[in-house]
């Protein structure tokens, strides 16, 4: 495909190499033939030379001036750019991707994650400061985004977004995740991917040696120190039964694949407590776990009972009760042929229908789309 127009993508919450917003849409618009730029903060973990450029700034360790200052710094550098498609990934940005659009070219709010309802779902402030904020926030949002086009990670982002285009976050498919643990039984070791938080289920994951200690849990993802001294604590006399890689600093995706596929896993934790915010997601380490052909045990909420039962990868159980959980380790330890077969069903799933090969051509097909609106393409 020839070149066709300029597409700067902006971040400035996300590592520059997060997986959705680089290796999927940055580098699926770059195949297509667009002259794709990333800004994005700098960060550790960059490695080699990577085939989309990306312009990094300087972030202040201070969280407060950092959210003040870091969208100005990406407003100064896109709006140099002059790109003809604005895509940026993080609500903070609102204003200043507001202050980019002009008729001669287009916007684009990359909605990860359902905003609205994760303010209420923090604790930095009282319930009803939540609830305000988490208002002012949607009301803020719809007037600045009026004039844009969005993108939606989720399908359940529709019911708030129903002008939203989906392209959903489905996984490129992973050739070592494929390949490894083939014809090996596994190991009664649980796995744990991704950031590490108490609303991920870091508690509930940590405890399921005190109680299960046939068992040990590797967690694979950024984890503060003080939580990581709480989940050992979970564990009690099995706490050299959890392992925790990822204290105090980010872990690159392909160090994540690197473990699931070397790993003998038993199976994937996707645990959370009950939560609003993730109760309609399709989790990424969903996916993950899958292209891997490791079964699942996840939260019984409604959406991830249906998704596991629908592709019979995986079991759910109630995150408050132990004995729950408990029993679907059990049932995986002393069933290794079913197992084998949900971790195979899984695989199947991902390769056949849950993969970003369809998310690309939607995307790419929708950015033609985009630019034969805009009025210097006329």
């Amino acid at each position: 495909m020839g070149n066709t127009g300029k597409v700067v993508h902006i971040t400035t919450v996300h590592h520059p190499l997060d997986p959705r917003i680089y290796y999927k849409e940055c580098v699926s618009l770059q195949k297509a033939g667009y002259d794709v730029t990333l800004i994005a903060p700098e960060a550790e973990g960059m490695g080699e030379e990577h085939p989309v450029p990306v312009a990094a700034f300087s972030k202040s360790r201070n969280r407060f001036v950092s959210m003040l200052l870091s969208p100005f710094k990406a407003y100064r550098m896109a709006k140099g750019m002059n790109a003809d498609i604005y895509h940026f990934h993080d609500p903070e940005l609102l204003p200043i991707a507001w202050l980019l659009k002009r008729k001669t070219n287009a916007v684009i709010y990359d909605i990860h994650e359902d905003y609205e309802t994760g303010i209420v779902q923090r604790n930095y402030l009282n319930r009803p400061l939540r609830v305000l904020a988490s208002r002012v926030y949607k009301g803020v949002e719809k007037l600045l985004s009026s004039s844009m086009k969005l993108c939606l990670a989720e399908k359940y982002y529709k019911e708030k977004y129903p002008e939203g285009r989906c392209i959903l976050n489905y996984p490129l498919v992973n050739e070592k995740l494929l390949a490894g643990g083939k014809n090996s039984r596994p190991k009664n070791q649980l796995i744990y991917t991704g950031n590490v938080r108490i609303d991920r289920g870091a508690l509930i994951h940590s405890a399921i040696p005190s109680y299960c200690p046939e068992v040990s849990v590797s967690f694979f993802g950024q984890c503060s120190s003080s939580l990581a001294d709480r989940m050992k604590k979970q564990a009690e006399e099995q706490m050299d039964k959890v392992t925790i890689e990822g204290v105090g600093r980010y872990v690159p995706k392909n160090e994540i694949d690197e473990n699931l596929a070397n790993g003998k896993w038993l199976a994937g934790l996707a645990v959370f407590p009950p939560s609003p915010h993730f109760r309609k997601k399709e989790l990424t380490k969903f996916f993950e776990y899958m292209t891997a052909g490791i079964p699942i045990i996840c939260s019984d909420f409604q959406v991830w009972k249906d998704f596991v039962r629908k592709y019979d990868c995986g079991i759910a159980v109630n995150p408050d009760s132990p004995e729950e959980i408990r029993g679907a380790v059990t049932y995986l330890m002393e069933n290794p042929d079913r197992a084998a077969e949900m971790g195979a069903n899984g695989q199947k799933a991902v390769l056949n229908e849950l993969n970003w090969s369809k998310e690309e051509e939607k995307l790419v097909s929708w950015y033609r789309e985009i630019e034969g609106t805009l009025e210097w393409k006329r």
